[in-house]
């Protein structure tokens, strides 16, 4: 089911050695163009009348009534509302640490700048809810943003013919634990244009006010859209499907390291599951384990596709030192490392989304409780990209605070650079205020 390539005595470039699935952003572009302009043009009506034609269901009310979310926590299961406070709690602890600090900086008498992170004043947060429902994505991406101190948030999420046209009840009851208020029952490209160009209703009302950054993972068309819009707004990235990437030695438990790839392969057909090992007998031992887990699971024909796509195998090289060249020529978004010196190892990764150390800090650990944050960096955007944190509802503003006695000693200095430029009228704005 899952190939394995022996890398061993042979050339290869890291980088490219195991090609990823092709998400053709592109292609829906076309797709998702004439939907954005009927809600341009349309707005409340035209996202009402899509989201009928998409998800067959047309919500009584766009925005979900304040009661609805409140039933939805009253009714959920008592074990589920357990687990998403405690993933709230330890959450909430991660982001509030990655708020920066405001600094001021002297840097000579009457000269100083000032350093001010800024809250981005309205964020709309997609949570899919076609394929799958996830309420941990609630989680990852409102509890930064409450901790960047957002005043603004909106949540958009797709409707449920079964549930009365509203989003799915433990979405709704994740935003009440969260303290969220402003949900919106509908997904895919309209709702991220909803969310990019506001939309009124038939008499002119506004039902939702457009916001300046749109953060959450959705299907090919919910990429397109945000692509679409970027610029016009912020965007948190084009996400591709879900990746992970075991790095490991002949110490590394052969059932675990399965399971582990087995379960990020339940998300997409398209989603990356690699194994990259100096052991070809871990290899094999792991191909084996996944034949026999594999078979019976409740997403068996996914996970099947997922494992045997272009995307996914087995790598095994010569070495430790390779299987980290090739490790950081993949930049994944999911590592977990099961090495006899996971420490040692660490040291030399230098691309991925989010690391996982030893036997007991398996990915689906970070999908839900462990306290970071499970939306990170797809395709290879981990050599340069971070994943969603507080700084990522934060704009840094500075504050220049010059008096003559902090502009003077360089006034000359600004003056020979500026006509150097060929800038002479910058050059004059700074003579003029010692003539």
């Amino acid at each position: 089911m899952l190939n394995i390539t022996d890398l061993r005595n042979t050339t290869y470039d890291p980088a490219t050695v195991m090609p990823r699935a092709k998400l053709e952003v592109s292609d829906a572009s076309q797709i998702v163009q004439p939907i954005i302009d009927q809600v341009r043009h349309h707005g409340v009506s035209a996202v009402q009348d899509l989201t009928e034609r998409f998800d067959g269901v047309r919500p009584a009310s766009l925005r979900v009534p304040a009661e609805a979310m409140a039933k939805a926590l009253e009714e959920i299961d008592p074990d589920v509302r357990a687990a998403l406070e405690e993933s709230i709690t330890r959450a909430r602890a991660v982001h509030a640490a990655q708020l920066p600090p405001n600094t001021v900086v002297p840097l000579a008498d009457g000269a100083s700048v000032e350093n001010h992170w800024v809250p981005i004043q309205r964020v709309g947060l997609y949570v899919p809810g076609g394929r799958a429902v996830y309420p941990s994505s609630v989680i990852m991406n409102v509890v930064p943003a409450q901790a960047a101190g957002v005043p603004g948030l909106a949540v958009t999420s797709p409707p449920q013919a079964e549930f009365g046209g509203l989003p799915h009840p433990v979405i709704l009851a994740a935003c009440q634990l969260l303290g969220v208020e402003e949900v919106y029952a509908t997904g895919g490209a309209q709702a991220i244009a909803m969310l990019a160009l506001g939309a009124d209703d038939e008499h002119g009302q506004t039902v939702c006010e457009p916001v300046d950054l749109i953060t959450g993972p959705g299907n090919v068309y919910v990429a397109a859209a945000k692509q679409a819009f970027f610029g016009q707004v912020g965007i948190d990235a084009v996400a591709g499907p879900s990746e992970i990437l075991v790095l490991a030695d002949n110490t590394a438990t052969p059932a675990w390291v399965a399971a582990d790839l087995i379960s990020q392969s339940e998300h997409d057909p398209l989603a990356a599951s690699v194994l990259v090992t100096d052991s070809m007998e871990l290899a094999e031992a792991v191909v084996e384990e996944i034949e026999t887990q594999v078979p019976g699971t409740p997403l068996e024909d996914q996970i099947r596709e997922a494992l045997t796509g272009q995307q996914s195998g087995v790598l095994v090289v010569a070495s430790m030192a390779d299987a980290i060249e090739v490790t950081n020529g993949i930049a994944t978004e999911h590592l977990e490392i099961h090495t006899a010196d996971n420490d040692a190892v660490l040291k030399d990764i230098t691309h991925a989304g989010a690391i996982f150390l030893g036997p007991y800090s398996p990915v689906p650990l970070g999908d839900y409780s462990a306290g970071s944050n499970h939306v990170l960096p797809t395709s290879g955007t981990a050599r340069f990209s971070s994943g969603l944190n507080t700084a990522s509802f934060l704009r840094l503003q500075q504050h220049i605070r010059y008096d003559k006695t902090g502009l003077e000693p360089i006034a000359k200095g600004i003056e020979a650079l500026a006509a150097s430029e060929g800038l002479h009228a910058h050059a004059e704005a700074i003579a003029r205020r010692f003539e």
